[in-house]
């Protein structure tokens, strides 16, 4: 400093020097504790990430990482958790599935298993309806494995990216599948409507068909009531709408809301006479569903019964 004497002058840069010491200290302390608390920070998901994974290695499901995270590491985490919530899904799915065939398999070979015990030990002689029972209880059987096979087929569907389409005229699938229903419903006396429009749309191969097959033979089996099966197929907003509506046994507002689950039977006792597996419905839904359609179930009285699905137009 110009103003300064030597003594004052060493006197200020002493101080200067003291307080650029003071200052870079703090700099120094103050960056490595940010320093430390960002990596902290970052570090803190990852190991838990770690962790989680050595958890499922050992074949536990993690509890769900909680982060605030909003960069990369923040969306690997929000993966990873719905990840870990899919295969929760899965495996409960699995253990459902094993159930429900374990329950539905039991009482058909229950029953297959008795009689014939029975009749290879002499207890009973056979005749025409018991031949006729096991007959029914075998067939119910292979039709719920035939069943079960084209669940998994359209369970591997749905996971696809790509799968081909094909263009078909609705009014032609509707005609086609009733057709195959002539000779049960003449034999039977049951009246049928059909009235549908012309409508194209894009269906994978052998879907739809199998859909009107499966809602056609439940209209079918549960009839009960002198009106007629009608069967309407129309272009609308939403796409293509079918509807089969018939009389039938009551269905209740509740079990109205679980028709499409898989094994469900309003009546196992009726559905068992009548060769019921509670698996159509469920089969139904899930192709639907792959074209991006809706289906549902609408009621009037609980015994008029419409079941109804839309997919989209071409």
């Amino acid at each position: 400093m110009g103003t300064m004497d030597e003594q004052r002058q060493n006197h200020f840069n002493a101080t200067l020097l003291q307080y650029l010491w003071i200052f870079s200290i703090s700099t120094i302390l103050m960056g490595s504790l940010i320093h430390f608390y960002l990596t902290w920070k970052l570090i803190r998901p990852l190991e838990e990430l770690i962790e989680s994974t050595k958890d499922m290695k050992k074949g536990r499901y993690p509890d769900m990482i909680q982060t605030k995270s909003r960069g990369e590491i923040g969306e690997l985490i929000i993966h990873f958790n719905e990840l870990v919530q899919q295969l929760k899904n899965n495996q409960q799915s699995r253990q459902k599935l094993v159930t429900d065939l374990s329950h539905e398999f039991r009482t058909p070979l229950s029953n297959l298993t008795s009689y014939l015990i029975a009749l290879r030990n002499g207890v009973i002689v056979g005749d025409r309806e018991l031949f006729d029972a096991l007959s029914g209880e075998s067939k119910r059987l292979t039709t719920m494995v035939e069943q079960l096979e084209q669940l998994k087929e359209w369970d591997y569907v749905a996971k696809q990216t790509f799968t081909e389409k094909e263009r078909v005229d609705m009014r032609l699938l509707i005609e086609q599948s009733i057709e195959m229903f002539h000779w049960t419903l003449e034999e039977k006396g049951i009246p049928v409507i059909v009235e549908a429009d012309v409508g194209m749309v894009n269906v994978y191969n052998g879907g739809i068909p199998q859909v009107l097959s499966n809602i056609i033979d439940n209209a079918i089996r549960y009839y009960e009531g002198k009106e007629p099966i009608i069967i309407h197929g129309e272009s609308n907003k939403e796409g293509y709408r079918v509807s089969i509506s018939s009389e039938g046994q009551e269905i209740t507002e509740a079990e109205r809301t679980k028709v499409f689950e898989r094994f469900y039977q309003g009546d196992a006792p009726r559905s068992h006479r009548t060769g019921g597996t509670g698996l159509g419905l469920a089969i139904s839904k899930e192709i639907i569903e792959h074209h991006n359609g809706r289906v549902g179930l609408n009621s009037i009285k609980n015994h008029y019964h419409t079941f109804w699905f839309t997919i989209p137009l071409e």
